[in-house]
């Protein structure tokens, strides 16, 4: 496990199962079937796991403008996090998915902009951990903790930051998006293709390798040439695949980064109005 808790070792975390203070939480999910992530999670999970829901969970309901994946109500997430035994500032977090890091790092992400800094993600996702390890069906009894959420405004911004500050020296606006859709040559789900002008493009996909780890070593590299940035703020298509180059940028030692938590799909619904 790194010093910064950022990457979790599934060795470490196989130690570490019976640890009171640390709750696993389960972020699989599918965009092209919502009720998957849910039914693998019934089926089997890491030990002791708890599931949490990119659309019902980790994202608030649609909108107009905002986004497919608006951020969701604090609150209610802090609650949540409370109701499966999490002690805001104490617990530590492990979050695992079968994507990449697609959907836990959304998870991480959200912990840290609510003040809760203590999570990782877990290196191999759950293919990589199956191979090695035990799972269960069995779901875990809740226990109660208390969460109190300290936003850190300075995370994320909206579109009239980005409009704003997109073209400043300085600041750099990285999509995360797979080259096609950045270059425009191919949407599979937003009405407009293309990207916010201005834009360069780091595809969250180089961050892992095709067996869901981390390319630790690589990252440092990977940024040098934005790495002096006063702001970068990052985008993907809904705010969720962003996370992971933001984790990225966590694992190479720079903290500008910001979310443009609405992303391309919060700039396309403006574009339609015109």
């Amino acid at each position: 496990m790194t010093s910064t808790n950022l990457l979790i070792d599934p060795e470490w975390l196989a130690n570490h199962l019976s640890d009171p203070n640390l709750i696993i939480i389960d972020c699989r999910f599918s965009l092209a079937d919502p009720e998957l992530g849910n039914k693998q999670y019934q089926e089997s999970h890491i030990p002791g796991a708890f599931y949490l829901d990119l659309n019902q969970d980790l994202s608030s309901p649609v909108q107009k403008h905002g986004g497919r994946h608006p951020l969701p109500d604090p609150n209610q997430l802090a609650q949540k996090l409370a109701t499966i035994g999490v002690k805001y500032q104490e617990t530590l977090i492990v979050a695992y998915d079968d994507s990449r890091f697609a959907f836990a790092s959304r998870l991480w992400w959200l912990l840290t902009y609510m003040g809760h800094e203590k999570v990782g993600l877990l290196d191999g996702g759950f293919s990589g951990w199956q191979k090695e390890y035990s799972v269960t069906n069995k779901i875990p009894t809740q226990n109660h903790g208390f969460f109190q959420p300290q936003i850190q405004q300075k995370m994320v911004v909206d579109i009239e930051t980005v409009k704003a500050k997109k073209d400043l020296s300085g600041v750099v606006l990285v999509d995360s998006r797979d080259s096609d859709r950045y270059l425009g040559k191919h949407e599979p789900i937003d009405p407009i293709a293309g990207h916010i002008p201005g834009a360069i493009n780091y595809p969250w996909k180089q961050v892992t390798g095709d067996n869901s780890k981390a390319k630790v070593s690589e990252q440092v590299s990977r940024w040098k040439e934005v790495k002096n940035a006063e702001d970068i703020v990052v985008y993907c298509g809904s705010g969720v695949t962003a996370c992971v180059n933001l984790w990225s940028l966590k694992i190479a030692g720079i903290n500008t980064g910001k979310l443009y938590a609405g992303s391309w799909s919060d700039w396309c619904s403006y574009l339609l109005d015109n």
